[in-house]
């Protein structure tokens, strides 16, 4: 099984940006699918960001145009850059690991292990 980390969170103001990482260990992740999902106070969990293990990305619509995923398989390190953020982007922010296929992975039941979460705070 696949431990995660994530690291990176913080509090910074409207527009600015953070670039969370996700380290695994126990094993390589380099042929599953990774994902982000967050969860902002009050709300469920919901869908960011997706990449295959060949790379191939897909964003919520929300995040789409200024958050990016990246993977380094050589690290087995996930990330998540976060540009222009908006208060309404604050959230604790999750990594997650599945069996890639090929569809898009967008809901929380098609991954199999999960990190603890970071919070991100966006001041107005």
């Amino acid at each position: 099984q696949v431990q995660l980390v994530e690291s990176g969170g913080g509090l910074v103001q409207a527009g600015g940006s953070l670039r969370l990482s996700c380290a695994g260990s126990g094993r390589t992740f380099r042929s599953d699918t990774m994902g982000w999902f967050r969860q902002a106070p009050g709300k469920e969990r919901e869908f960011v960001a997706t990449i295959s293990w060949v790379g191939t990305t897909y964003y919520a619509d929300s995040v789409k145009g200024r958050f990016t995923i990246s993977r380094d398989n050589a690290r087995n390190t996930v990330y998540l850059q976060m540009n222009s953020l908006k208060p309404t982007d604050t959230a604790v922010y999750y990594c997650a690991g599945g069996a890639t296929q090929p569809q898009p992975k967008t809901r929380q039941y098609e991954y199999y292990y999960w990190g603890q979460g970071t919070q991100v705070t966006v001041s107005s």
